[in-house]
């Protein structure tokens, strides 16, 4: 078992930025990618973007170079740097672990409770 916790989200105005954390704990293979994901209100749940072990890194298109996903494994932390926020970013943002390198949540086993960014035009 992983227990993955989020934090970091908030209220920000457009063009501001956020940086969002996922602790870690429990059973957490190595072989496990680390990813977030994002669901608006009235809308499927997307990838944002993963990380595998050795750093390799996808982004979904709509990041557009705004946001950056890194892991620090000595302290089990995922986080998200997001910015260029734009009020299209606001949603529940979710990190999961998972054993395929894809951003597609049926490939994920272990989620997070999310946090919640909402972006201000």
């Amino acid at each position: 078992q992983v227990q993955l916790v989020e934090s970091g989200g908030g209220s920000v105005e457009a063009g501001g930025s956020l940086r969002l954390s996922c602790g870690a704990s429990g059973h957490r293979s190595s072989n496990y990618y680390m990813a977030w994901f994002r669901q608006a209100q009235g809308k499927e749940r997307e990838g944002v973007a993963v990380i595998g072990s050795d750093g390799d890194t996808i982004y979904a298109d709509f990041v557009q170079g705004r946001f950056t996903i890194s892991q620090d494994n000595a302290k089990n932390t995922l986080y998200l740097q997001m910015n260029s926020l734009q009020s299209e970013d606001t949603a529940m943002y979710y990190c999961a672990a998972g054993v395929v390198f894809l951003l597609r949540p049926k490939y994920y086993n272990y989620w997070g409770q999310g946090t919640q960014v909402t972006v201000s035009s």
